[in-house]
């Protein structure tokens, strides 16, 4: 896999996680993308179109532009993997929010046309980031894109890093003792992290703790899998698998038979 990312500098640096571009021919036709809680803006370098499928019917898709924004996911999908010339940008949880126009949950479980939410400027920068000759060139394009696109000011409500940083740390964490401490009524602090972040805060735990498997598993090829339960705050392994199969519409054992190293974070190949 030839893959090649770059963190961006402030003022982008607390919103953006990395810029990213791949290159890949591998040998199966589709990915399942896992929910990670973040925003993605991807942009196809091959043609200027994308396929997603639904995994509950793998053979129907819909067709979007070679410009697209995947809302924050918490459940998984499947891409066409044959047209692996991809550019994009990974966001950081929230950190998409000031540019892309709409509240982050109006995104939710959705792919839109970039062009829908920065119109015709959409389609040049598609073009400008094609022609471009290497990643670094195609890296400060998008980054410049995002600085000109910009509909609410680099800052966040002050209840949303907070309760990020709680969450990140422990996705156990009650979320109304959460939105007590930081001083908030409980509708108002779901309301206005689901509103930057594109998930409530309970929905946004889950995905984390889903994270926080995959990390663990990444670490071993032969997994107690009592154990990572009860360390990952399940306590029984039944519970552990639905909510497994419920992220990645596999079970725990296919996963680990069907995970590649050759493929990005968060995808895994999708057996012919």
């Amino acid at each position: 896999m030839d893959y090649i990312s770059k963190s961006p500098a402030p003022p982008l640096a607390d919103f953006v996680e990395r810029f990213w571009q791949i290159n890949d021919s591998p040998p199966h036709q589709r990915e399942r993308i896992l929910p990670s809680g973040t925003i993605e803006l991807v942009i196809n370098l091959r043609e200027d179109e994308f396929r997603i499928f639904d995994p509950a019917r793998p053979d129907t898709y819909k067709r979007f532009s070679g410009s697209l924004v995947s809302g924050t996911y918490s459940r998984p999908f499947l891409i066409d993997a044959r047209r692996h010339s991809v550019i994009g940008i990974h966001f950081r949880p929230g950190g998409a929010f000031p540019f892309l126009g709409p509240a982050a949950n109006e995104l939710a479980d959705k792919h839109v046309d970039l062009e829908s939410l920065w119109g015709v400027a959409a389609k040049e920068l598609h073009q400008r980031i094609s022609e471009s000759r290497n990643p670094a060139q195609r890296f400060d394009l998008l980054e410049r894109a995002l600085l000109r696109h910009r509909f609410r000011p680099l800052e966040h409500h002050y209840a949303v890093p907070y309760a990020l940083s709680a969450f990140m740390r422990d996705s156990k964490l009650n979320v109304a003792k959460v939105a007590q401490k930081i001083g908030l009524s409980h509708r108002r602090f779901i309301h206005v992290f689901s509103r930057e972040v594109g998930l409530s805060p309970k929905a946004f735990c889950l995905v984390r703790r889903f994270q926080k498997i995959l990390a663990m598993l990444k670490q071993t090829n032969a997994p107690n899998w009592s154990q990572l339960a009860w360390d990952c705050g399940y306590f029984d392994q039944s519970h552990f698998i639905h909510d497994f199969r419920g992220f990645s519409n596999l079970n725990p054992t296919d996963f680990l038979q069907q995970r590649s190293q050759r493929v990005k974070e968060n995808h895994v190949p999708v057996p012919a």
